[in-house]
Order: C-alpha cells, then sequence, then structure tokens
C-alpha cells in the first residue's frame, strides 16, 4: 500500500473534507469497514499563501510548499498531494523542486471534463485561482473553453470564500447570491458544466442545486489518490 503525504491547513475545512473522504473511500475499495488508510499530513499556515500571492511572491510560495512536500517526503510519503486548488499556481514549480510523485487537482479536473465530453466550462474559486492561468492552460491546451466570472463578481466570490466558507461558515444569503451568479454564466456565457476551484465550494454547492453538471475538485481528486494508494507498481 503506498503511503500519502498530505500538505493541509489550505483551509482546514477542506483538510478535514479530505482527510474523512479519503477514509470512507479507502475503506469501500478495501470492503472492510475496520481497515484504516496509514497517511501523513503537514498542515501549513493558509493565510501566509494569501499574503505571498497578494504581494506577488511566487518564488516565496513555491519554496514554502516545497518545504512542507520535502518534510512529508523525509517521513515516508511514496506521493504527495496538495489539498488546495490556489495553491497549485505554483505546482509545477513545487514539482520540479522535489523527488516524491504529486497528483495535480487540475489534471484530474480536466481528465473528467473529457469524461463528462463538456467543451466550455465555468470556473470559481478565489481570485488567484479565477485570475490566473494555472487552472486554464490544459483546458486552452484541449480546445475547450474556461468562464470565469465578470472582475466584480470574482471579488465577491473570493470575500465570501475567505471570510466565511475558509471559517466553516455556511451562510444561505450567500449562498443564493452564488447561485443567482451562476445562472448569470449560464444564460449569458452559455456554461455547460462547473468547476468548483476552491475546495470549501461543496460546503455551499450541492448536486441538487444545479442544472449543470458540478465538478467537486475535492472528489475528483480523492477518487485519484486511492487509485494511487492501492496501486503497488
Amino acid at each position: 500500500m503506498r503511503k500519502l503525504g498530505i500538505v493541509g491547513g489550505t483551509g482546514p475545512e477542506s483538510t478535514v473534507d479530505y482527510y474523512q473522504s479519503i477514509i470512507s473511500k479507502y475503506q469501500e475499495k478495501a470492503g472492510n469497514k475496520e481497515d484504516l488508510p496509514e497517511l501523513l499530513i503537514n498542515s501549513i499556515n493558509m493565510y501566509k499563501i494569501f499574503t505571498l500571492l497578494e504581494n506577488g511572491q511566487t518564488k516565496e510560495l513555491a519554496d514554502y510548499l516545497t518545504e512542507s512536500v520535502k518534510t512529508l517526503e523525509k517521513a515516508g510519503a511514496d506521493f504527495v498531494v496538495l489539498t488546495a486548488n490556489t495553491s497549485h499556481i505554483v505546482f509545477e514549480q513545487v514539482q520540479q523542486q522535489v523527488s516524491v510523485p504529486m497528483i495535480s487537482i487540475v489534471e484530474e479536473t480536466y481528465k473528467r471534463t473529457e469524461e463528462l465530453g463538456l467543451e466550455k466550462i465555468g470556473l470559481l474559486g478565489t481570485k488567484f485561482t479565477m485570475e490566473n492561468d494555472f487552472f486554464q492552460k490544459p483546458f486552452l491546451a484541449g480546445d475547450k473553453t474556461i468562464i470565469v466570472p465578470a472582475s466584480n463578481e470574482q471579488q465577491f466570490f473570493h470575500e465570501k470564500i475567505v471570510s466565511e466558507l475558509e471559517k466553516g461558515i455556511v451562510d444561505e444569503k450567500t449562498k443564493k447570491a452564488f447561485l443567482g451568479l451562476v445562472a448569470k454564466m449560464i444564460e449569458r456565457d452559455g456554461i455547460e458544466g462547473l468547476i468548483l476551484g476552491c475546495t470549501e465550494l461543496p460546503l455551499i454547492f450541492k448536486p441538487e442545486d444545479l442544472a449543470i453538471p458540478q465538478l467537486n475538485t475535492t472528489e475528483i481528486h480523492v477518487k485519484k489518490i486511492i487509485e494511487v494508494m492501492f496501486d503497488e507498481e
């Protein structure tokens, strides 16, 4: 069994979700509710990441995440994941500086859109995820279109993610506003699916809320994690 290393704390709510989902999916695949995976969690400071990004310090961010991955590698992790979409801004730089394999949430989400046959997809997340092109690269390479909200809408999503969802707060008024803005994207931009590009967004978006497919990036990531954990090659 391959041992997983998790860079968590980015934010704490999604780290808990990852842990619980991995346990559940692992036991389901193992067919044994009394079996548990051995894994490692290195919880780092989400707010430090936001500060580095606000200041445009992507090299420092890459170094910070690289250090956290190397800690897990030294502790015996066979592969590592970053439990946040925003952290993937520097995923390639981090992977180049470590020896342990890493699974990209972006690449796995792209593969899922391929499986669903989606061509025009909406993307929600922190402003760092929506403003930068790291999430869009594989989609553009695959002749798919990624649609993000308008600039003022992006700021609204970001503020609510940071001030509410990252702290585990689910406000019904916020949910109603989010769904209203997504409805605009469906009508205005013709999106065929929606990427929940922040691992806290499933706290507020539920499958029954929209008529179009929702791509829960945590769920997609965890599915691949379980596959790799059971891969003995």
